[in-house]
């Protein structure tokens, strides 16, 4: 498998809610589908993946991850938020905020303990 180095994504920072990504490990296409969680902190996220359904937790570190172009004819139909952020050419960070903030939900819960 080459990938291509300007599609390539070297840490999740990259990423965006609604990009499409592959994951390749050892020259195999593992997962494939769309980015709906980052967690930069861990360099992990979460996909969508196409053949499942299901979500599939993503380790950058581990795989190698590349960002897959969306079509131009689809890109006009179904351009997700960070596609039109990406296009205005807001940096990463900006084009990362959620449009409408709504109440903060942690992705894990860690248990308490009752004194």
């Amino acid at each position: 498998m080459t990938v291509d180095v300007g599609q390539q994504v070297q840490s999740c920072e990259e990423l965006l809610v609604g990009d499409q990504i592959e994951a390749w490990h050892n020259g195999k296409l593992f997962h494939r589908g769309k980015v709906i969680r980052t967690v930069a902190d861990t360099d992990l996220f979460w996909i969508l993946d196409e053949r499942t359904g299901t979500r599939r937790l993503i380790d950058a570190e581990v795989l190698v991850v590349r960002r897959v172009p969306v079509p131009a004819a689809a890109a006009g139909l179904g351009a997700s938020g960070a596609d039109v952020k990406r296009a205005a050419g807001l940096p990463a960070q900006e084009a990362r905020k959620p449009a409408a903030a709504g109440p903060h939900v942690p992705l894990f819960h860690a248990p308490t303990l009752a004194p």
